[in-house]
């Protein structure tokens, strides 16, 4: 996957107006699509896929709700009293929510962060005494807090029930089996794109643990910068619950020339890996996400998913025992010359290169998809395409 670099000749300034004119035909978009009755579900779907996401808090404050089918008597409920003494989950959740001060915005007052500290315990512990299926896991406060800060404590334990429910929900299981098969569908999406980034991170033998706190945190635990964070989730919310396994391989693919450069051993891959940039393309690496979903559903990957075996199911122990031993990467490196020289001889129409759908289908294909949340990422590996049956679920009227 190549950088893309914007080589145009608007000025600066054109750029601005023509973004601010965008701008507020999208909160024009919004607004109509809100008022309307029913509520245009798939447009808001699509203005939350498109550049800028949702663009204010005070935007999602309205569509999140919409997006995750959340009605309206429930969103005006009162939280409850949560109980915490004898709460077998409190312990673990005071600890997480402690070790989250950044979290919250710079220069947040000490008594304000604290008493957001102690709401993010309540929404947690609310959610998981309504649905005692479900069962903590670290990182789930990444998630929530995101939305605390977002919608504050009534609005938030709404959305996150909503939330652990469906999109989470392989996440909370007492095991983490489903989760590690979310993150087997990484590297089939990886080949597809890029063979040889593929090869590289086979032959170091990486795995994709460096991908689960990403995953399992919808990357709020992993990028500094809270704009970026909640313009994945506006993405996220408005798609397939397995997007996010899209956007960690897109980044991967990204950083290609990164990986491919990097001494082709676990450890040293497996650091690299788990450092993502700040200053990453979001707008572009969205766009790309989707492209891929489109390109390669999950039924397509899911037979992969289910028989790939370099995943985290490869204990941190091995990764112990790997990271102690160089692995020898010159064959691997000459394998890389040859490979380049046969790519520059040949077309350029190989499978490296990825079919561009046009904006408008990409979104409402995505839209649609976004319908089958209720299943389960992991139930996909017996479904045979998502919209075969994503519109007969009737989740999002």
């Amino acid at each position: 996957m190549m950088r893309s670099r914007n080589v145009g000749a608007s000025s600066p300034v054109n750029g601005k107006q023509d973004w601010d004119t965008r701008r507020k035909r999208k909160i024009a978009d919004i607004t109509q699509a809100l008022s309307v009755s029913p509520v245009d579900v798939a447009t808001l779907r699509r203005m939350a896929i498109s550049e800028g996401g949702l663009l204010t808090d005070e935007i999602r404050c309205q569509v999140w709700p919409r997006l995750l089918n959340v009605p309206p008597d429930v969103l005006d409920q009162e939280p409850e009293t949560v109980e915490r003494e004898n709460n077998k989950d409190y312990n673990q959740v005071l600890l997480d929510v402690q070790r989250s001060l950044r979290r919250f915005p710079p220069g947040m007052p000490d008594e304000q962060r604290e008493g957001l500290q102690e709401e993010l315990i309540d929404i947690i512990l609310r959610v998981l005494k309504r649905n005692p299926q479900l069962h903590y896991y670290q990182g789930y406060h990444d998630i929530v807090v995101t939305f605390l800060l977002v919608l504050g404590e009534r609005l938030a334990t709404a959305l996150v029930e909503k939330l652990s429910t469906h999109h989470l929900r392989d996440f909370m299981d007492p095991t983490m089996d489903n989760t590690k098969h979310i993150l087997n569908y990484l590297m089939p999406i990886i080949e597809r794109v890029n063979p040889e980034v593929h090869d590289f991170m086979e032959q170091a033998e990486v795995g994709t643990v460096f991908a689960l706190s990403w995953l399992i945190t919808w990357f709020g635990h992993v990028l500094s910068d809270f704009r970026h964070v909640v313009r994945l989730y506006d993405f996220f919310l408005a798609c397939h619950p397995l997007m996010p396994i899209y956007f960690a391989a897109v980044i991967v693919l990204y950083r290609e020339e990164e990986v491919l450069d990097c001494e082709c051993d676990m450890a040293m891959v497996h650091h690299l890996l788990s450092q993502i940039p700040q200053d990453l393309p979001y707008e572009t690496l969205i766009s790309r996400a989707g492209d891929l979903f489109v390109q390669f559903p999950p039924s397509e990957l899911a037979r992969e998913a289910v028989s790939h075996e370099s995943t985290a199911a490869s204990t941190f122990k091995d990764f112990d025992l790997a990271s102690t031993q160089q692995r020898p990467d010159s064959v691997l490196r000459r394998r890389r010359k040859q490979k380049q020289a046969a790519l520059e001889s040949s077309a350029v129409n190989s499978v490296v290169t990825v079919a561009q759908p046009s904006a408008a289908r990409r979104f409402v294909r995505l839209a649609v998809m976004g319908l089958t949340v209720a299943l389960g990422a992991a139930a996909l590996a017996v479904v045979n395409t998502a919209l075969e049956w994503a519109p007969k679920l009737d989740l999002f009227p």
